[in-house]
């Protein structure tokens, strides 16, 4: 599974854990303004933004987990599965298939208003990339600094909702997520006060008792509700290292280690890799699972202008500092 944030101190951030017991040898990809996106069902994409992210470039077509473009609008697709539901071609509409979204939006709208005008006429259709790569069920978040949004295509048709705590995590759907919340209003940053009984001497006995009760288990409701505690909970300084550092932090409250969530076999689901994109100045940063130490893909220092993607491998294996 998976959990996509976004957060806001000087500038703007958007990123995400991917959590699976396989890896695809996704890169950090940065596509430029003159690659020539091809859409199964609508015209080309010649010129656009230039994207930056992670993504599997399969046949030379970048298939973006999550992406920020150059104006700063940042997209994320987390599974799904058994509530995505595509449908067929419809007259009147853009026909998009998922693994499309992406560029199709970020491509196109410098903001989450012009993608909101975008989305008025989106039908995802259920058109696989090919016979070896399917598609997989995804719902999307979709933030600039401004505000956030989720997608979800769903059998009674396309959900747009807006959100408020700027954190997706996958099953059940958001609206549900978003109401589950309000099963832990009680929890506070603060230490607890005694409302228990009253002429009963009852203090606190150490830090952090205010949170008792928010969820520790790897679930995606629960990791929903933590990472929206951590999120607007945090505090950080202005400058880019604290921000990036807290950002890593908040994702790091729900990450997944190895052994944790058995899948079959010897498979089990880790945390593959965690993103933090500075919307503000295209810079995408992320670690891995093996290896916790930042690494970073500035788009700016790249041909923009260009009309094929540009890859970056991870960075894998433990970079230790020797101090001596």
């Amino acid at each position: 599974m998976c959990t996509a944030i976004t957060y806001r101190t000087a500038d703007h951030y958007f990123g995400r854990n991917l959590d699976l017991s396989y890896s695809y040898h996704e890169t950090v990809t940065v596509t430029p303004r003159s690659y020539p996106f091809a859409f199964r069902k609508a015209g080309p994409l010649r010129r656009h933004y230039a994207l930056i992210g992670m993504a599997f470039v399969a046949e030379g077509y970048p298939l973006y987990y999550d992406a920020v473009n150059e104006k700063g609008l940042g997209m994320a697709g987390l599974n799904f599965p058994g509530n995505a539901d595509y449908k067929e071609e419809k007259d009147g509409c853009d026909n998009i298939t998922p693994f499309e979204f992406i560029p199709w939006i970020l491509g196109q709208c410098a903001n989450l208003a012009e993608a909101r005008k975008l989305l008025e006429r989106i039908n995802l259709v259920n058109i696989h990339f090919s016979e070896k790569l399917p598609l997989a069920p995804l719902h999307w978040m979709i933030a600039d600094r401004e505000g956030c949004l989720v997608v979800e295509s769903v059998k009674e048709g396309l959900r747009i909702y807006e959100n408020p705590v700027g954190v997706l995590t996958n099953n059940p759907p958001f609206d549900y997520q978003l109401f589950n919340l309000n099963n832990y209003m009680q929890l506070s940053k603060e230490p607890p006060v005694n409302r228990f009984a009253d002429g009963l001497a009852l203090a606190p006995y150490c830090l952090g008792m205010g949170a008792m009760g928010l969820p520790g288990d790897l679930s995606s409701a629960s990791r929903f509700v933590k990472a929206a505690f951590t999120r607007l909970n945090s505090v950080s300084g202005p400058s880019e290292s604290e921000s990036v550092s807290q950002f890593f932090h908040i994702l790091d409250s729900v990450s997944q280690q190895r052994g944790c969530v058995h899948i079959q076999g010897n498979e089990y689901e880790i945390t593959v890799y965690s993103s933090c994109c500075n919307t503000d100045k295209g810079i995408y940063y992320y670690k891995t699972y093996d290896n916790s130490q930042i690494s970073a893909v500035d788009m700016h220092r790249e041909n923009l202008e260009g009309d094929a993607v540009i890859a970056y491998p991870l960075v894998e294996g433990q970079q230790i500092h020797f101090q001596n």
